[in-house]
C-alpha cells in the first residue's frame, strides 16, 4: 500500500485574497506535478484533501491524472495544526492506495510519525506542491519510497 502525501501548492498571500486559493505559480507547479505522476502510472483509489481552497485546487488538479471514476474528497482531521496520531493509526489498516492533498506542518509530521514513531523528528522539508511517497512494509512500519518537489520538474 503506497500513501501518497502532498503538501498543497503555493497559495497567494492572505492579504490579497483572504481564501488563500492556488496562485498562478502554484497552479502551474500542481499541473507540472499532476503530469509527472500521471506518466509515471501512479493511480490512486481515493484523493482526500483539507477543504481549505488551495488544497482543494490542488487536490482536483491531481485527480484529473491519478484518479479514475472517483471525486475527491473533503476529510477532516488534515488541517495544518492538527494531531497526527489518529491518522496514523487509520492508515495501518487502509489498503489502498491513497493520495492526501494537505498543510504544514501536519504533512511533515504525519512523515516523522509513521516512519520513525516520532512526530517532532523532522525527516523530510516539503515546499509547496511538494510529494513523498510513503509504503507500507508491514504493520506499523512505513518507509519512504521517494520525494519530488516542483523544482526538480524544471519549467516543463
Amino acid at each position: 500500500m503506497k500513501l501518497y502525501l502532498v503538501q498543497h501548492g503555493k497559495a497567494v498571500a492572505e492579504e490579497e485574497d483572504p481564501g488563500r486559493p492556488l496562485s498562478s505559480q502554484g497552479e502551474q507547479d500542481v499541473l507540472r506535478m499532476a503530469a509527472r505522476l500521471g506518466d509515471s502510472g501512479i493511480q490512486v483509489t481515493r484523493i482526500w484533501h483539507s477543504g481549505k481552497q488551495r488544497a482543494a485546487q490542488t487536490a482536483k488538479i491531481l485527480a484529473k491524472k491519478v484518479l479514475s471514476g472517483r471525486k475527491t474528497e473533503l476529510i477532516k482531521g488534515i488541517g495544518p495544526k492538527d494531531p497526527v496520531t489518529e491518522f496514523a493509526s487509520d492508515a495501518d489498516v487502509w489498503h489502498e492506495d491513497i493520495l492526501v492533498v494537505g498543510h504544514l506542518p501536519f504533512m511533515s509530521r504525519l512523515v516523522s510519525l509513521l516512519t520513525t514513531n516520532d512526530a517532532e523528528h523532522e525527516l523530510v522539508h516539503f515546499t509547496p506542491g511538494s510529494i513523498v511517497c510513503l509504503e507500507r512494509e508491514d504493520v506499523h512500519h512505513w518507509v519512504i519510497a521517494w520525494m519530488l518537489r516542483p523544482e526538480l520538474l524544471g519549467d516543463g
